[in-house]
């Protein structure tokens, strides 16, 4: 399916009720809807069409959900998932100003019309001071106290 009839088919679902919501739903999924407001019903409804479309979630990321939701693995330990990679756009409210980091298809760091080599060249041209840049950017948490 060509992205403008993707495109298409995504804006029209602005259009319908939620009885037709319900009703494609039933003809796409092919099950009963799930009891929630049109407008996530939307959501959903979207991002099936999205799935279908472009495919679904690699491999390596329904296998990392598929063991957080048996509970074999805990969410809060969990790094990997919270890399900068390509096609990111990271965002920093630092000093009032609002700093985004863009991470392009090749991997590359721009940010403030640079490249940079790291997101921690970019976190210390932002502060002035040394920091991780993953930390600096939300790509990884506080340590948990042994």
């Amino acid at each position: 399916m060509s992205s403008s009839k993707l495109i298409a088919q995504l804006s029209e679902l602005e259009l319908k009720s939620k009885s037709a919501l319900q009703d494609l739903w039933r003809q796409q999924i092919g099950t009963e809807p799930p009891k929630v407001s049109a407008g996530l019903l939307r959501l959903a409804l979207g991002y099936a069409m999205q799935e279908r479309a472009m495919g679904g979630l690699p491999a390596s990321v329904v296998k990392q959900l598929d063991s957080f939701a048996s509970g074999s693995r805990s969410v809060s330990n969990v790094t990997s998932l919270r890399t900068a990679r390509p096609g990111m756009r990271l965002v920093r409210v630092w000093n009032d100003t609002a700093h985004v980091v863009i991470v392009d298809d090749a991997g590359v760091i721009e940010w403030n019309g640079r490249t940079w080599r790291s997101l921690s060249e970019v976190a210390r041209a932002i502060t002035g001071t040394q920091w991780s840049g993953p930390k600096f950017f939300g790509l990884r948490g506080k340590r948990a106290a042994a």
